[in-house]
């Protein structure tokens, strides 16, 4: 197990980054919450590589994607940046081979019929909708 230990000044700008653990020769997975610009999980990614990790993906739940993000994800030493559709996506996986979007439609449905209707939401955790 490792972490990449961030600190922030200020929105979008990463004043430190500090890797703890050991990767080399590992897969490393990077998940976060969201990916805006990319700068965030582009230095992870590079920090990774140096310490020797074998292959690299990122995952996070929200793709906003703006900016220099995109560019930033091929240049990017990992092999694939996987995030939801909570953002449409469709433009952005034409023009960008290591972007991945995976379809969370169905659940996001589910869970505000279950909302709606006063059922269990937890109840999800242990039965996806297909």
């Amino acid at each position: 197990f490792a972490l990449i230990h961030k600190e922030r000044q200020k929105a979008n700008e990463v004043a430190c980054m500090v890797l703890v653990g050991s990767v080399k020769d590992k897969v490393a997975i990077l998940v976060d919450d969201m990916a805006d610009t990319c700068g965030t999980a582009c230095l992870a990614a590079k920090k990774l590589q140096d310490a020797g990790a074998s292959r690299i993906y990122a995952v996070a739940t929200h793709g906003i994607l703006s900016g220099p993000a995109l560019e930033r994800i091929s240049a990017a030493p990992f092999e694939q940046m996987v995030v939801t559709n909570t953002i449409p996506q469709e433009k952005n996986i034409q023009t960008n081979a290591k972007l991945k979007v995976i379809d969370i439609s169905m659940i996001l449905a589910e869970a505000i019929r279950r909302t709606h209707n006063g059922e269990s939401v937890s109840y999800l955790f242990s039965n996806v909708p297909l």
